[in-house]
């Protein structure tokens, strides 16, 4: 099903997925910014459940791909519910019209969240943008870097969870390359986790390359399978 009111200069129209949650078309790239078979499924599956986020004290997330916030929303929503502190950091390349994020976000788990409310005031009308925003409520600190993270400085050790969420490795596959993923490495702390949808196979030897141990999961909805991937000491 699609709504096909939103519009920017890369978003064709809002898809509302088989559980009830929405993603978007991003038409650059051809393809939605999450999942079509469940975006909300997905990001908990893959990307709070996959690195260990949702069970985490305090966690401390960095993601590849901010998209329409649907993995941010599901990590605002678990961090508030067990009550932990979260900081959360973002990169995004093309950041979508505000108006876009807010009605993908409608209805949805963590729509409500004050720091997700505060990002959303912050951010872009029209999308673009470049700097960073950071905002601090309800328990965690959210900050969006608008910048191309193949050439960022990302924090060495820091993350206890990578999600990394660029569009598909034949679409976009300068994210998916071994130079970039042995920098996502370097990122994570000891211990640190990262998730991916991706289970291609150049994707498994580009995670393993970069020190990390690789293992394979039951993917979500419309996937076989999924990866994660641990910075072991």
């Amino acid at each position: 099903m699609t709504n096909p009111e939103p519009s920017g200069p890369d978003a064709a129209a809002v898809l509302v997925t088989p559980d009830g949650s929405r993603t978007a078309l991003n038409a650059r790239f051809g393809e939605a910014y999450g999942s079509r078979h469940g975006a909300a499924a997905q990001a908990r599956h893959v990307f709070l459940e996959g690195t260990g986020t949702h069970a985490h004290p305090a966690p401390r997330v960095l993601e590849v791909g901010f998209g329409v916030g649907v993995n941010a929303r599901a990590t605002l929503a678990g961090a508030a519910a067990r009550g932990v502190p979260l900081a959360y950091h973002a990169f995004e390349f093309d950041p979508a019209p505000r108006a876009l994020l807010r009605e993908v976000a409608r209805g949805g788990e963590g729509a409500e969240h004050p720091a997700w409310l505060a990002l959303l005031e912050a951010w872009p009308e029209g999308g673009g943008g470049h700097g960073e925003l950071e905002v601090t409520a309800g328990g965690a600190v959210l900050r969006v870097t608008f910048a191309d993270v193949l050439t960022a400085s990302l924090p060495d050790g820091w993350a206890t969870a990578l999600y990394l969420d660029g569009f598909s490795p034949s679409r976009n596959p300068e994210v998916w390359t071994p130079a970039f993923t042995a920098r996502l490495a370097r990122a994570l702390a000891v211990g640190g986790v990262l998730g991916t949808y991706s289970a291609a196979g150049h994707v498994r030897r580009s995670l393993a390359a970069a020190g990390l141990r690789v293992e394979r999961r039951p993917g979500a909805p419309g996937k076989r399978e999924c990866l994660r991937a641990v910075r072991e000491a």
